[in-house]
C-alpha cells in the first residue's frame, strides 16, 4: 500500500508491469469473439486465398493467409476498418495479439491482402451464411430488403460539370499555347546566355497544365459516352412506344429530338468516377454508393448484399432477389416447404422505394411472395380506404399489404432490416467506403456484412454449435 497526503491507495508498480508477459487467453473472457473466430477460421475453405502464393518462390515466406483472413474478419466485427488502425491494434490490443502473435503485419501488408482477395471473401460470405443456416438462424419466414447511402472515398469538391469542363479546356489550351510561345522565346534567350546549361522552369509549369488538360478531357469523354448510351436508350424507348401506338393518332406535342451531348450540369468526379452524387439522409449531397442488403427475419442474418451507383431503389428488387437465391443455393439452404413437401414462396417485405408492377411480378416469378408498400403514409394519418375491387396491380398490392397477414409481415420489416443499418453505421461506425471503384466498394461492403453475420453467430450463443458445424464442411 502507498500513502499520499494521508490517503491509502492500492499498490502501483509500472516498472514491474512492463516486463510481465500478458497472455490473451488469461486476460480475455473465455467466450470472447476472438476465440470464436480462431475456432471457425481454420475450418473454412480458404484455398483461393492460398493460390496466389503457391507458385511464388521469390522473397521471404509470406504471412499465413488464414491468419490475415481472421485478422480482417475480427477487425470488421469490432469496427476497425483502416489498415493503419488494424496494424496499430496488432501492437497494443490483446484480442488482435491473440490472432497475430509476435509476428505482426504492417499496414501495407494488410491493405494489399484486402485488395487482392476481395473476390475470395465472396466464398467466405456464403460459408458463413451456411453456418447460420445450420445453426438455425436462417428461417426464410420473412426476407426483408432495403438500401442505405454510404459516402464514397471521393470529395464533391473534386468534381466538375461538363459545361465548366468545356470552359476549363479552352482556358488551359490558351495557357499552354502562351507557355509554349514563352518557352520558345526563353529557349532562344537562354541559348545565347547559358549555352549548354539548363533553365527549365517554364517546361515544368507547362507539364502541369498539360496533365490537367488530359485529366479533364478524359472526364469529358466519360460524360459523353454516358450521354450517348442514355440517348440511345431513350430512342429505343420512344421507338417501342411508337410501335405500341401504331394506328392511333398521336396526342400532345411532338417530343424533342434526343441529344447525344451531355447536359452542361452533368458532373463527374476525378477521384472516383464510378460514383454518382446522391442526396443523403441529412438532406446534403455527397458522392455515395447505394448499399443493398437482403436480411432474414429470424436473427437478422444478411443473405445477400450489393452496392449500386443508382440513386434510388426502383431497379434493385430483382437483382437483390436473384443474389439472395444464389446465396441460398450455394450455401445449400433449402427453401420452405409445406406439409406435403411442396416448395413455398419466400415472404419478402420491401418499402415503397422498390415498388413497381414489374418488380413485384419479377419477385413472384423468382419464387418470392412480395409484400411491398405502394406509397408513403404520413405518421398518425388515417389509413386510405381500399376500393371494393382492386382493379390495378398497384391496388392489388396495397390491398394485400392491408390484410391481417400482410400487416403482420410488413410491420416486421422495420425490426428486421433497418436495425442492421443502425448496427453497421452507428455501433461499428462504418459510414464511408475506404476503397475506390465500384468493384472494390462491393467487396468492401461484403466484408462489412460478413462481419455482421459472424457477430450474430457469436452473440446468439452459437459458438459451440457453429464450431461443430464447420467440422462437417469440406476442406
Amino acid at each position: 500500500m502507498s500513502e499520499h497526503a494521508g490517503k491509502t491507495y492500492r499498490p502501483w508498480e509500472p516498472q514491474r508491469y512492463q516486463h510481465e508477459a500478458h497472455s490473451p487467453a488469461s486476460k480475455l473472457p473465455e467466450g470472447d469473439l476472438v476465440f470464436f473466430l480462431l475456432d471457425v477460421v481454420p475450418k473454412l475453405e480458404l484455398r483461393r486465398f492460398y493460390a496466389p502464393y503457391e507458385q511464388e518462390l521469390r522473397g521471404g515466406p509470406p504471412f499465413d493467409p488464414a491468419m490475415l483472413v481472421g485478422l480482417l474478419l475480427y477487425a470488421y466485427c469490432v469496427g476497425v476498418f483502416s489498415s493503419r488502425k488494424i496494424a496499430l491494434a496488432c501492437e497494443r490490443n490483446l484480442a488482435f495479439l491473440a490472432i497475430v502473435g509476435e509476428d505482426r503485419p504492417d499496414f501495407r501488408t494488410i491493405s494489399d491482402f484486402r485488395k487482392l482477395h476481395l473476390e475470395a471473401f465472396k466464398a467466405v460470405f456464403v460459408q458463413v451464411v451456411r453456418l447460420a443456416g445450420e445453426a438455425g438462424l436462417v428461417k426464410l419466414g420473412n426476407v426483408s430488403t432495403d438500401g442505405t447511402k454510404i459516402q464514397g472515398n471521393a470529395s464533391r469538391h473534386k468534381a466538375m460539370s461538363y459545361g465548366y469542363m468545356q470552359k476549363a479546356v479552352e482556358r488551359l489550351r490558351e495557357e499552354i499555347e502562351t507557355l509554349v510561345t514563352q518557352a520558345d522565346h526563353q529557349d532562344a534567350a537562354e541559348a545565347a546566355v547559358l549555352g549548354s546549361r539548363r533553365g527549365d522552369e517554364l517546361p515544368a509549369e507547362l507539364a502541369r497544365r498539360e496533365d490537367r488538360l488530359v485529366t479533364i478531357e478524359a472526364a469529358m469523354h466519360r460524360l459523353e459516352v454516358q450521354a450517348k448510351a442514355e440517348a440511345e436508350a431513350e430512342r429505343q424507348r420512344r421507338a417501342e412506344a411508337e410501335r405500341a401506338r401504331t394506328g392511333k393518332t398521336r396526342r400532345g406535342k411532338v417530343p424533342q429530338p434526343v441529344d447525344d451531348a451531355p447536359a452542361d450540369k452533368a458532373q463527374t468526379n476525378f477521384t472516383d468516377p464510378e460514383l454518382h452524387i446522391m442526396q443523403t439522409s441529412n438532406k446534403g449531397w455527397e458522392y455515395c454508393g447505394n448499399a443493398q442488403v437482403s436480411v432474414d427475419g429470424a436473427c437478422q442474418i444478411i443473405i445477400a448484399c450489393d452496392v449500386t451507383d443508382a440513386a434510388n431503389d426502383k431497379q434493385q428488387a430483382e437483382p437483390v432477389a436473384e443474389a439472395t437465391l444464389a446465396t441460398l443455393a450455394q450455401a445449400g439452404l433449402e427453401r420452405p416447404t409445406d406439409a406435403s413437401g411442396v416448395v413455398q414462396p419466400i415472404p419478402a417485405t420491401l418499402d415503397s422505394g422498390y415498388y413497381s408492377e414489374a418488380a413485384a411480378q419479377a419477385l413472384a416469378e423468382l419464387g418470392f411472395d412480395p409484400y411491398m408498400a405502394t406509397g408513403r403514409q404520413k405518421h398518425h394519418a388515417p389509413e386510405a380506404e381500399a376500393s371494393d375491387v382492386p382493379a390495378t396491380a398497384k391496388e392489388r398490392m396495397a390491398a394485400k399489404v392491408r390484410t391481417p397477414d400482410g400487416k403482420a409481415l410488413y410491420a416486421r420489416r422495420k425490426v428486421i432490416v433497418e436495425p442492421v443499418f443502425g448496427q453497421i453505421k452507428e455501433v461499428r461506425g462504418f459510414r464511408r467506403f475506404l476503397l475506390r471503384g465500384l468493384a472494390k466498394i462491393r467487396g468492401e461492403w461484403r466484408l462489412v456484412c460478413l462481419g455482421h453475420n459472424l457477430l450474430k453467430l457469436w452473440r446468439y450463443g452459437c459458438a459451440t454449435s457453429a464450431a461443430s458445424i464447420t467440422e462437417k464442411m469440406p476442406l
